[in-house]
């Protein structure tokens, strides 16, 4: 694994020289591991859609680490400014009317006059664009449709040397992707449930906030594919028990081959879910994959659509 580095200040260094010569780095975010690149250089952005295997209307995510690039970049309002100084950085993400009309950006954004951005909360990701000065595009480090990585080792697994750079950071702590809000219209939309739970977006802003799956067809965010994060083996959830010749993952006091929290503990369960996925579909030979019932509150929300979407046929 020649291309995996430890993530030093002089690798973060080497990195960003990366980013600013057109190349490609995996880099780890409190959520899932992202591919990188600098949004403004076309053909940086394009390689990303080509080693990923992803289609160009399905947009990608840019990535800021301080607040002064926000309003350089996307058009703000005082919604949208406040949710940011509440929730950023961490796994939260805005859409937002975007500035200009460079071609790399156009390109990330799949033509949409609206672009999706967040403030990721690693030390890693934050020096990393510092360094590069310019805001990374970076979608989930993975074959498109596969499951999200959460460790250097499962980027490598997917993508192997089509990657310039890994930077290694260690297990993403909350492991499911950002939420993502749409901020443009008077009401804020909901468009995938993630690592910042609706429960605490709908307490800060005093309102309900509406929840959209969007159009699978036409994605205005990324995750809103029907069939996405999905194992190599066919899975069944809310799988009250396993059948005969399935693989369980359990929840709670559901035991089963693996467990995502046997305490039941939805934070814990989200950390764990994709990695579980992957070593379930290492270990269930010619069995079929199935899972417990997740509880639809708080993190159980983003848990149950990436299951949702892992196991749409």
């Amino acid at each position: 694994m020649y291309n995996v580095f430890q993530a030093t200040e002089e690798n973060i260094a080497r990195a960003a020289g990366v980013i600013k010569n057109g190349g490609l780095v995996a880099l780890p975010t409190e959520t899932v591991y992202g591919l990188g690149a600098n949004v403004f250089d076309a053909k940086a952005v394009a390689k990303i859609f080509a080693v990923k295997k992803r289609p160009t209307f399905d947009p990608l995510i840019s990535h800021i680490a301080d607040f002064d690039a926000l309003p350089e970049y996307v058009e703000t309002n005082e919604r949208a400014l406040a949710l940011a100084k509440r929730f950023w950085p961490g796994p939260f993400t805005m859409v937002l009317k975007r500035k200009g009309h460079a071609a790399g950006v156009d390109l990330a954004c799949s033509g949409l006059p609206t672009a999706t951005v967040r403030m990721p909360a690693h030390p890693v990701a934050a020096a990393l664009i510092r360094q590069s000065g310019v805001p990374i595009v970076a979608p989930s480090a993975n074959l498109f449709k596969s499951v999200s990585p959460t460790t250097a080792q499962h980027v490598y697994d997917g993508l192997g040397e089509n990657v310039d750079m890994i930077l290694d950071g260690g297990a993403c702590r909350v492991g499911v992707e950002s939420t993502i809000l749409d901020v443009t219209g008077d009401k804020p939309v909901l468009l995938r449930a993630g690592g910042t739970t609706l429960e605490d977006i709908e307490e800060f802003l005093g309102e309900k906030v509406l929840v959209s799956h969007g159009e699978p067809d036409r994605p205005s965010a990324p995750g809103q594919l029907l069939r996405h994060y999905a194992p190599g083996h066919k899975l069944r959830i809310n799988a009250e028990k396993p059948e005969a010749n399935e693989f369980y993952i359990g929840f709670g006091d559901r035991e089963g081959e693996l467990n995502l929290s046997p305490k039941g503990d939805l934070c814990e369960a989200a950390a764990n879910l994709f990695a579980f996925l992957r070593k379930a579909d290492a270990l269930a030979g010619d069995k079929t994959l199935a899972m417990a019932p997740i509880p639809e509150t708080g993190l159980g929300l983003a848990i149950n659509d990436r299951i949702r979407r892992a196991a749409h046929d």
